[in-house]
């Protein structure tokens, strides 16, 4: 059954969230029981210190153990002052007066932490993704959620580059999982491309996150969030299906911006709970619609000084391409992981590319205004601007001149008017 409340105009109060708690969570008949919350790490914006808090008050003192998991997905593990800013209350604290309660990160790269828990045959990622990649996937999982009796899943639903709309079984998938599934999943993302998945709700990619989430069995609760900035417009609980359709077709409508143009530049700025442009470039993904062929994208972000912190390394020796130059030279980058090359291509964006004679024609370039020096930047074939000499007030209200500036990037998806 789904419980939830949403709209585009009212905001959800604490009181409302609490309600929908009360109403929902005993039916689980937790007392006793363990439970293991997967949330979101900084990088997504969302009331995770308030959803923590409530949850202690519904079940925290009825279930022997209330913890954690960070879905991290392939970003670097939290320290514990990013933990205790992310669910709002210190280390200390949560010993003082949490006691049953631990916060866990996802590692996606440590063998030991994984647990196999079936397979997606060849013939049905044939069907799932309608014949664009056909492999056998193992799907792993952090093997931490076999101690516990009750899963849920909270997290925010936007818009996203790979699998159309963020949440839901994808805080399983990649959230918590092993390499095979994350790399099968983006680099499919790569294949179809994020202009025709971004914001779309049904996507090749979320079919296979929900098959790989039917081979969970431990009991799985969604408690779906929909914001507007900072604000709290929805929240919608149940079976991670429903909960995150209904999410889905609130956040279409509050965190996609139509717009009556297209343009040639667009100054894009990454919020600062992204660190790297591993993450911070969302500012890209979500404005690559709007930019007239030939335009331009600059990511400005001066307090960004790193490409990747897990990946940067391999980055460096790849670069970022458009999808046709990895298709075309399958052999030449059959060991680079999947989920590289996708980032690869969703931050070059669309693009043509000549096997004969190597040339590569992106349909927008793609400039970084960050601290990332110009070597790199060049080094990574991505354009280079000196942040210092940018001002972002001077590309307020320039829109009739084709300029559009963005602040906040990162979750407003831009779209053209009549397009998608």
């Amino acid at each position: 059954m789904l419980t939830g409340k949403g709209s585009t105009t009212e905001v959800l109060t604490e009181d409302a969230v609490h309600q929908l708690l009360a109403q929902s969570l005993p039916s689980l008949a937790l007392d006793g029981k363990r439970v293991l919350v997967i949330i979101p790490d900084g990088t997504r914006t969302a009331p995770i210190p308030l959803m923590f808090r409530l949850l202690y008050e519904e079940i925290g003192r009825k279930a022997t153990r209330l913890d954690y998991l960070i879905a991290l997905g392939t970003h670097p593990p939290m320290a514990e002052e990013a933990i205790d800013r992310l669910v709002g209350v210190s280390s200390a604290e949560r010993k003082a007066h949490y006691p049953n309660v631990h916060i866990f990160n996802h590692r996606w790269d440590l063998p030991e932490t994984l647990q196999k828990i079936g397979t997606i045959t060849r013939e049905e990622s044939a069907g799932l993704t309608e014949g664009r990649f056909v492999a056998e996937v193992p799907v792993t999982l952090n093997r931490l959620i076999f101690e516990y009796d009750q899963l849920i899943i909270c997290g925010p639903v936007f818009p996203h580059e790979v699998v159309g709309f963020s949440g839901g079984a994808k805080y399983l998938f990649p959230g918590i999982a092993g390499p095979e599934i994350i790399n099968f999943t983006h680099w499919l993302g790569a294949l179809v491309t994020t202009m025709a998945a971004i914001g779309i709700k049904d996507t090749p990619m979320r079919r296979v996150v929900h098959r790989a989430a039917e081979f969970v069995t431990q009991p799985l609760l969604c408690l779906a969030l929909v914001l507007k900035g900072q604000t709290l417009h929805g929240l919608y609980i149940g079976d991670h299906l429903a909960a995150h359709a209904a999410a889905a077709d609130l956040s279409a409508q509050l965190n996609i911006a139509w717009m009556g143009q297209s343009f040639r530049q667009v100054l894009s700025m990454p919020s600062e709970i992204y660190d790297d442009l591993w993450t911070a470039a969302k500012a890209m993904y979500k404005t690559e619609p709007i930019i007239g062929d030939g335009g331009e994208v600059i990511i400005y972000a001066p307090h960004i000084t790193e490409i990747s912190y897990t990946h940067g390394k391999v980055i460096d020796q790849v670069g970022y391409h458009v999808r046709d130059y990895f298709t075309r030279q399958q052999e030449r980058f059959k060991d680079v992981p999947g989920s590289i090359k996708a980032h690869s291509t969703h931050v070059k964006g669309v693009g043509t590319y000549d096997a004969e004679t190597a040339i590569e024609i992106p349909r927008i370039q793609v400039t970084l205004a960050t601290r990332i020096p110009r070597e790199r930047c060049e080094q990574v074939n991505l354009g280079f601007a000196d942040y210092r000499e940018i001002d972002p007030q001077a590309w307020a209200g320039r829109e009739a001149a084709g300029i559009l500036l963005v602040p906040h990037a990162g979750e407003i998806l831009y779209r053209l008017q009549g397009v998608g």
